[in-house]
């Protein structure tokens, strides 16, 4: 067995050898130390390289490399290199290690959410601590693009809000949920005036109720949005002749009017809205061409399963 291996360790270190005019200058190698006369595999001579002696290869000609590309620092591992290629010729890179900032459970990530806290004003907090008053509740999507306050610059104390998959309101008959609960007491306790659902472009739920199949409630997910099956069976009927992805904006769209419409289903914002007391808004916000739609219920329209929307406007 000794010989082969033998063999085969020649013919590694002949085809290093090979490879030396093709390689940088300044390039080296670290060979493993043995300890002892031979090594049991190879047969190589122990010591025959100690553990800080380097193999210090040729230099190359200059005149052969040619620079053609250049590789940026990267951001992460730190290293920067170049490639210089001509026929088979190439400049070795020269790697640097940068050392990044340890990080033990996120804690730097929240170091930047303290600046952040302390640049505001503390005044304003204060105020806000006595009580809230807000006009607006919202309902949107946890989506992490469609963040309410960025997109449609609420403040701290301006809108109540509740974030849930595909900004659905389930209706009163299907029990209690989590929004339904904050409908409860934003409408009754806070006073708020408007509702405001919020949906948006390429939501993730509204492609999972568009792919449900009949019953699948094998997730929280499909549960959930089963509470829009409404508006996947009037996207259906609508949009036949249309593509996957444009029925799922379609039924983004449709799913928002029937949430508003499940709201009606709640006596005490029923009755509010008959009284001028409260509005009910629509938005669609499409991240991927930057516009914002917004509409109005038109509850006199909108009664008996109808719908009717007014003050209709396009933002762009």
């Amino acid at each position: 067995m000794a010989s082969p291996i033998r063999s085969k360790a020649r013919s590694l270190i002949t085809s290093v050898d090979n490879l030396i005019p093709f390689l940088g200058n300044g390039v080296s190698f670290q060979f493993p130390r043995f300890s002892g006369i031979t090594h049991p595999s190879t047969g190589l001579l122990r010591d025959w390289h100690s553990s800080t002696s380097r193999m210090k290869l040729p230099k190359v000609d200059d005149t052969r490399v040619e620079s053609s590309a250049s590789i940026k620092k990267n951001p992460i591992c730190g290293w920067d290199a170049s490639v210089s290629c001509h026929g088979l010729a190439t400049e070795a890179p020269s790697f640097k290690v940068e050392s990044i900032p340890e990080s033990k459970d996120g804690l730097d990530l929240f170091d930047e959410m303290k600046q952040r806290f302390l640049r505001e004003e503390a005044e304003r907090f204060q105020a806000l601590s006595e009580m809230q008053s807000p006009k607006f509740m919202v309902i949107a999507c946890v989506d992490s693009r469609v963040c309410p306050s960025n997109i449609l610059g609420f403040q701290p104390g301006e809108a109540f809000m509740v974030r849930n998959v595909a900004n659905l309101v389930p209706p009163l008959e299907n029990g209690p949920t989590e929004t339904n609960a904050a409908l409860e007491f934003a409408v009754n306790t806070l006073q708020v005036e408007h509702i405001f659902v919020v949906g948006h472009s390429s939501c993730a739920g509204i492609q999972a109720l568009m792919n449900k199949q009949e019953n699948d409630n094998s997730s929280y997910v499909q549960k959930w949005v089963a509470n829009a099956k409404v508006a996947k069976l009037r996207t259906i009927s609508e949009s036949t002749h249309l593509s996957f992805d444009q029925q799922c904006k379609h039924c983004e769209k449709e799913s928002i009017n029937c949430s508003l419409l499940n709201l009606l289903t709640y006596p005490w914002i029923e009755e509010k809205v008959r009284k001028d007391l409260l509005s009910l808004h629509g938005g669609y916000y499409d991240f991927l061409n930057c516009t914002f739609e917004r509409w109005t219920l038109d509850y006199s329209g909108s009664r008996f399963g109808g719908f009717s929307v007014k003050h209709r406007s396009f933002w762009c």
